[in-house]
């Protein structure tokens, strides 16, 4: 049975590194995968200071077409939040959109961030998602959180907010499609030991399946499903 698969991220590259591999087994398997990507990813930086606002935003525009395209995906919307200011908005404003996305399509699959983030973007794409995604609003059978390298590992260690994996999908056979994906967000990477570099992130998902006698895994949080 094909599905309606969609990932709602905050920032450009959190498509990839979250769950690039699970999307790219979804096209795969016949599944229809669609992405949103809320923020601009760059405005808070001083890059966009130092460079001219316009190109800087360009570059990043197609470094996100050409990732999705080897992932195979070519249905995508992304939006110009302000970069880490979601919580200049008014929740409400972000829900919106993210309804307005969910509503279009009717998912069976949602990816989106742990709440647990350090980034305020990202748990705010969190709310925002689960808000839009209530029962009495619309049935998506399945809800799964991912870990965004950089950002959940570094919420600190309280038990409400730390990742809890349980539900491990097996990107062994899309493992090189997904690195390949990252690195075209050039201007996102960083070199090892950096959290966001193609060695941290293959070697994480090498960890990952190792925990679960699997040669390469991406790890989630499963926060719903509904058995239909």
């Amino acid at each position: 049975m094909i599905k309606n698969v969609i990932a709602i991220v905050a920032h450009p590259d959190d498509e990839i590194i979250g769950v690039g591999g699970a999307l790219r087994k979804h096209i795969k398997a016949g599944d229809k995968v669609r992405v949103l990507i809320l923020g601009d990813g760059k405005t808070s930086r001083d890059t966009i200071v130092e460079k001219n606002k316009t190109e800087v935003l360009n570059v990043s525009l197609e470094e996100t077409a050409m990732a999705l395209k080897i992932l195979g995906i070519s249905s995508y919307q992304r939006l110009s939040l302000p970069d880490n200011k979601f919580d200049s908005l008014p929740l409400l404003d972000i829900v919106k959109k993210v309804s307005n996305f969910i509503s279009a399509i009717k998912p069976d699959v949602v990816y989106t961030h742990h709440f647990g983030d350090l980034n305020i973007d990202h748990k705010l794409t969190f709310e925002a998602t689960i808000i839009a995604c209530r029962p009495i609003e619309i049935n998506v059978n399945k809800i799964l959180l991912f870990e965004t390298l950089s950002s959940t590992e570094m919420s600190g260690h309280q038990i409400r907010d730390v990742f809890l994996p349980n539900y491990f999908i097996n990107i062994e056979n899309e493992l090189e499609d997904k690195l390949n994906a990252t690195s075209q967000y050039a201007s996102e990477l960083c070199d090892f030991p950096h959290p966001r570099s193609i060695i941290t992130i293959r070697e994480n998902a090498h960890v990952w399946g190792s925990k679960v006698n699997l040669k390469a895994a991406e790890a989630f949080e499963l926060f719903r499903y509904i058995e239909k």
